[in-house]
């Protein structure tokens, strides 16, 4: 118990360090229907340093909160691209 604490506390630091997260909305194409934002999301969710994802079906898109120092938005397009959803950053 004693070294998972003194672990735990020698972690926290880092955390302390680690980069805001950051949240990008992708413009998502070819999803034409309710399984398409499955693939999106598991394709995203694969991509190292993404936090969470949510596709909206409706608006075709998917809002994306990653970590910016182990990914950047252009793997995230790369991403649903190579599933067969080209993406690209919504302004």
């Amino acid at each position: 118990m004693r070294k998972l604490l003194i672990a735990v506390l020698a972690a926290m630091p880092l955390a302390v360090l680690a980069a805001t997260p950051k949240t990008v909305t992708l413009a998502v194409q070819n999803m034409t229907c309710e399984l398409c934002p499955i693939t999106v999301k598991k394709s995203l969710e694969k991509v190292p340093g993404v936090n969470t994802v949510k596709v909206d079906f409706d608006k075709k898109t998917a809002t994306v909160s990653y970590d910016a120092d182990k990914t950047q938005p252009e793997a995230l397009t790369r991403a649903t691209t190579n599933a067969g959803y080209p993406s690209a950053v919504q302004k």
